[in-house]
């Protein structure tokens, strides 16, 4: 039975759901998550996490990511990338240092409109379907952070950007804005995630490289275990008999352990669960066992 973390390199033109579904046949497993969504035009880091490790999803979606995006300048799109409709074309005489300049001021926490092209929900519709009736409705800006933001080259109309960033921010929308601030008007022209969290492109596998790989060995032995997700946690083993209360769903007081939050093991090495001590007492934050049916 599938169970661990694979990072991806997002192809161009698939969605971060056409990859869990690809890899929801090579691994025979129907628990397949993704940790954050992906344009179809970027690629780039996708952790996917299968089996029993889909549990860890939900503690991966508020890690930092870090993107190198093309910042195409004079173009304003429908959808703020180069797939949209173009809506309007100016002449551009900005300098680099110009450039430079914007992306100081658009450091550190903002209040970011989601644009119309996204997955988000607004009265149980997704925007993007919305959008593409040729409606647009009021939405509530998000407050992100821009961890750093820094101009790698470019020159005339055409720069690549490096963004590190909070969960929640559009990049795409990112360069939008920024050519505002300009007064010339942008759009996204490429996008590649280099990090997702703890997860780095060095670590990713291209669709073809797993496709070739499955033809001849068990994928499984690609995938990384649950426990990596939480590596900044010190890990806690437990006896035998602990193991089996916290199976069960009970608390565990041994006066050995310290407060904090853990990687907890059972005393055979096998990964239990993401735990939190509190006055000698284990509960547990979320469990990674594979529950045996009766």
């Amino acid at each position: 039975m599938a169970n661990g973390i694979l990072i991806v390199d997002k192809p161009d033109g698939w969605t971060s759901q056409d990859v869990a579904a690809k890899l929801r046949g090579v691994f025979h497993e129907k628990r397949v998550g993704h940790g954050g969504t992906l344009d179809p035009m970027a690629t780039g880091v996708l952790p996917i996490f299968i089996g029993r490790a889909t549990r860890g999803v939900e503690f991966f979606e508020s890690a930092e990511k870090e993107y190198i995006a093309g910042l195409r300048l004079g173009t304003v799109t429908n959808t703020q990338d180069t797939t949209g409709e173009i809506l309007e074309e100016k002449p551009v005489a900005v300098t680099r240092e110009d450039v430079e300049a914007a992306l100081r001021r658009f450091t550190g926490e903002l209040d970011q409109l989601p644009p119309m092209y996204s997955a988000i929900k607004i009265n149980g519709q997704k925007l993007y379907e919305l959008a593409r009736k040729g409606k647009e409705v009021a939405r509530t800006p998000r407050r992100i952070t821009i961890l750093e933001l820094e101009l790698l080259g470019g020159e005339d109309s055409d720069y690549t950007i490096r963004v590190r960033c909070s969960k929640g921010t559009y990049v795409r929308t990112l360069c939008h804005d920024i050519g505002r601030a300009l007064g010339c008007g942008a759009c996204m022209s490429s996008l590649r995630r280099t990090k997702a969290g703890m997860f780095t492109l060095q670590q990713a596998m291209t669709i073809e490289q797993l496709l070739e790989f499955a033809k001849e060995n068990d994928p499984q032995a690609l995938l990384m275990p649950v426990d990596a997700l939480f590596a900044e946690f010190p890990p806690l083993i437990v006896e035998l008999g602990q193991a089996e209360k916290l199976r069960n769903g009970a608390q565990v007081n041994d006066w050995h352990f310290a407060p904090g939050t853990y990687r907890v093991y059972s005393i055979t090495g096998e990964f239990l669960l993401l735990g939190k001590v509190e006055n000698t007492v284990l509960t547990t934050i979320k469990s990674f066992f594979e529950v045996t049916k009766a």
